[in-house]
């Protein structure tokens, strides 16, 4: 269902996440105000919260203002529910409380009362170093160099030094994990647009990329923070390369960072959560079947517990990424009649978390959702999904996947016996991959083969599958075309035909096999 414009309301979007106490709470906050009952903002909080989708009709309706005037009430309620929300106590988060300080000593320092000031900046800062926000640290020793100029101290000529020094360490450190960081997410943006390299000559253009803008450092000196963009910088690069073992070690240095230090768990929660998310895929791509599902009991544990900080955000993101994780524990099982029950669980979920959870990642779980059909022999179940992934004009997603669900969706049509569509898929199919600028080897070999099952005898099949399944066994081994089957198992496919088995079995069958020699690591 795509969302209309009107449900998309910001303001009315922020009240229904809202919880009861958080509605409450902001009830008693413009009690406090003094605002009478009838105050306007209060009845447009109080008619928005009734309805079950926004309908600007029916507030103009009420008659508690005019059309033009709207805007203004909305922006003025926005506000104040958010002023309240800062004042809730699970809101309160070390930033929050640093940034009140660093709030309280600048009003100090305007009424003249430096030395308040100071000592408040003082507290805050320390705070702020040891929690490793040197953003915010940097602010306040820039505040107090202000102020000493100023206040003058007997001290001042070590108090100076000190903190220019303090000053120009938090800047390196910063510019640093600046650096850091953009690099990241621009290797991120890359992974986005076009998926893992496909080539020697990508790979050399990523690493050159890499290289030229990889920052020197010393390991030694860098706190956690820096710590962790390095580490996730290197994440993206490998993932990009397709090198899976290094993006094995290099999340978990990053998980172990946390995990070494409880507190940076509370502290940075989402972190914490992508780490895990990015180890636990490195193993999947690994096929480290133990460490694997350690990993994943182990953060589901961690989730549940009573001091694990949890607001929407990191509660949609929870879901996300131990739900993605427990679709991809079936696919290496092969056990996919028996994760059916998971996708009704994931697509309950996710009615709840319509607003918090993007498209991309909504779409990432339908084609995970019509793989676990596919491998349970549901056809049509997996088409039904898969449309709603091709169907979707609205995404700039992921090429691999677009890409996949395409020739996914042609699988599934001929599995399901519906020759009727075969031809026209067939030549849309193709059409869309030939738009594409970089096609895997496997995807070029699979369209040949598609577009030559028109032409031949129903006898003569088998020997067209055995045929195109000996020259992608050659793919197999291949660094760059062997992940083109992590996205859609062809060769087991081609086997269930091959040998007239259903394919959750024969993958099943290999994970036994396997189960015995997963390489250590």
């Amino acid at each position: 269902m795509t969302m209309t414009k009107e449900q998309k309301d910001n303001l009315f979007v922020l009240i229904k996440s809202l919880s009861k106490s958080e509605k409450r709470q902001f009830k008693l906050y413009v009690g406090r105000l003094g605002v009478n009952e009838d105050s306007k903002f209060l009845m447009l909080f109080n008619i928005l919260d009734k309805l079950s989708a926004y309908d600007e009709a029916v507030i103009l309706k009420k008659g508690i203002v005019k059309k033009q005037q709207l805007s203004n009430l909305k922006a003025h309620l926005y506000k104040q529910i958010l002023i309240s929300l800062r004042l809730n106590p699970s809101h309160q988060d070390i930033r929050i409380q640093i940034r009140e300080q660093l709030d309280f000593a600048t009003i100090l320092y305007h009424k003249g009362l430096y030395k308040q000031s100071l000592k408040i900046l003082d507290k805050a800062k320390n705070l702020a170093i040891s929690n490793e926000e040197k953003n915010v640290a940097y602010e306040i020793v820039e505040l107090e160099k202000v102020i000493e100029s100023q206040y003058i101290t007997r001290s001042l000529n070590n108090r100076a030094d000190e903190l220019s020094i303090q000053a120009r360490d938090l800047s390196r450190q910063n510019v640093l994990a600046s650096k850091l960081s953009n690099l990241s997410l621009q290797l991120y943006g890359q992974f986005l647009k076009t998926g893992y390299v496909k080539n020697k000559g990508e790979t050399k253009k990523i690493t050159d990329y890499f290289n030229a803008r990889l920052p020197k450092y010393n390991i030694n000196e860098l706190g956690t923070r820096e710590k962790l963009w390095l580490y996730k910088a290197h994440l993206w690069y490998s993932f990009l390369t397709q090198d899976f073992l290094s993006c094995y070690k290099y999340a978990l240095k990053w998980v172990d960072l946390f995990y070494e230090n409880k507190d940076m768990i509370v502290l940075n929660p989402v972190f914490f959560l992508r780490g895990n998310h990015y180890l636990l895929e490195s193993l999947f791509y690994l096929r480290q079947y133990k460490k694997f599902r350690f990993s994943l009991s182990r953060l589901e544990a961690i989730t549940k517990e009573k001091w694990f900080p949890l607001d929407d955000n990191i509660d949609g993101l929870a879901f996300l990424y131990i739900h993605n994780n427990k679709f991809n524990l079936h696919f290496i099982e092969g056990s996919f009649v028996e994760g059916l029950p998971l996708v009704d669980e994931v697509l309950e979920r996710l009615k709840n978390y319509k607003n918090r959870i993007d498209e991309h990642h909504i779409m990432v779980f339908y084609y995970k959702i019509a793989s676990m059909y596919f491998g349970a022999g549901d056809n049509k179940k997996c088409i039904y999904f898969l449309e709603k992934i091709i169907s979707n004009k609205s995404l700039q997603m992921r090429e691999d996947l677009l890409c996949f669900s395409r020739i996914l969706n042609l699988v599934a049509h001929y599995e399901a016996g519906l020759d009727y569509n075969l031809e026209v898929l067939i030549k849309s199919t193709y059409k869309f991959l030939i738009k594409m600028e970089d096609l895997y080897e496997v995807q070029k070999e699979f369209i040949k083969f598609l577009r030559g099952l028109g032409d031949i005898y129903p006898n003569e099949v088998k020997g067209e599958f055995i045929k195109l399944h000996k020259k992608l066994k050659e793919f197999e081994d291949d660094p760059y075309e062997s992940r083109a089957f992590l996205y859609l198992d062809i060769i087991s496919w081609l086997e269930s035909k091959i040998q007239n088995k259903p394919i959750g079995l024969i993958i099943r069958n290999k994970f036994k096999e396997t189960k015995n020699d997963i390489k250590k690591i």
